[in-house]
């Protein structure tokens, strides 16, 4: 009878330690004191406030400390340029408001030839490179000479430089005077720049192709599909999904070497700057249409750093990709 009578004591005694545990934590229950939300009776406990606090805190800290490092390097790095003996004339050189002003509405006209080239250049890199891919994955001896002109195509543009590949394709096809062949140095630059960036893609789909398992196209088959069709609806999607960040990547770096057309004598961003440092012997121009460009990639380098964030997190969640 003792023990009979003990044990609902005991449990009585746990259930209100569970609650004043709970009550502790800032858990709706009937032991919270009033004064919380209307309408759902949550109060968080002094051990948690203290808690948000500290972290409140720390996160204060953190931002002033980083500010004020931030602030002492640039003044560092502001006193030891302005105090270099050859300043003035670096300053009036290459700082020069007066051909700031005169070169920027240039510039900003000739960006939008860089703009274009990266539209048309982009698509057309995206098209030939998942060709190429495709043609280095294809299976069976029959397509053996295929895999081989595009592993060869790949080996070769990746290995040339891209501004001897512009100088051979715009100064080149030229001197040929081939019939029918245009000697345009922006379709001739676009051309370069097509043939070169599609070798880095299409690295880029193959690597997407063959980390797709073979499991899926094997399923595939067995439901009936061809291998055109496995490929088509089933690898090539997957593949796509998860090369989008290093795709991304590419076409920012495609990007820049848009200004890379001036060498065939494009008037572009870097050619219009040219002009006037060619007229005015200061290389202020250079520098807006550098800071054009800047302004142009960064954008789209932060959606490429986000794209790549999501495509980790759905990743480590076990989401699709």
């Amino acid at each position: 009878m003792t023990v009979t009578r003990g044990e609902p004591a005991r449990e009585g005694a746990d259930d209100k330690g569970d609650t004043a545990d709970a009550s502790e934590d800032g858990v709706p229950g009937a032991g919270a004191p009033a004064g919380g939300v209307p309408g759902d009776g949550y109060v968080p406990s002094e051990r948690r406030r203290a808690r948000e606090r500290h972290q409140r805190a720390r996160a204060r800290r953190a931002t002033a400390v980083a500010a004020l490092s931030t602030l002492v390097t640039a003044a560092v790095l502001y006193l030891v340029v302005v105090s270099a003996p050859g300043w003035p004339r670096t300053k009036e050189t290459f700082f020069s408001a007066h051909y700031a002003r005169e070169a920027f509405p240039k510039v900003l006209e000739g960006l939008w030839l860089n703009v274009r080239l990266l539209l048309i250049c982009g698509v057309a890199v995206l098209v030939l490179g998942m060709l190429i891919a495709v043609a280095r994955t294809l299976r069976g001896p029959v397509f053996f000479p295929l895999r081989v002109l595009a592993a060869a195509y790949t080996d070769f543009f990746r290995g040339l430089p891209l501004i001897i590949n512009l100088m051979i394709v715009v100064l080149g096809v030229p001197a040929l005077r081939l019939q029918g062949v245009t000697v345009d140095p922006v379709l001739l630059g676009g051309t370069a720049l097509t043939l070169t960036y599609s070798a880095y893609v299409a690295e880029v789909f193959r690597a997407g192709i063959e980390s797709v398992h073979p499991s899926q196209r094997a399923a595939a088959r067995s439901l009936g599909l061809t291998n055109r069709q496995a490929l088509r609806y089933v690898v090539l999607p997957q593949a796509v999904r998860r090369q989008v960040p290093p795709l991304l990547n590419d076409l920012v770096s495609l990007q820049k070497d848009t200004g890379l057309v001036s060498i065939g004598g494009a008037v572009d961003a870097v050619r219009a700057a040219d002009i006037i440092v060619g007229r005015s012997l200061n290389y202020t121009p250079y520098i807006v249409a550098g800071l054009v460009f800047v302004a142009l990639t960064i954008p789209m380098t932060r959606f490429t750093d986000w794209v790549t964030a999501r495509t980790d997190r759905q990743r480590a969640q076990g989401g699709s990709l």
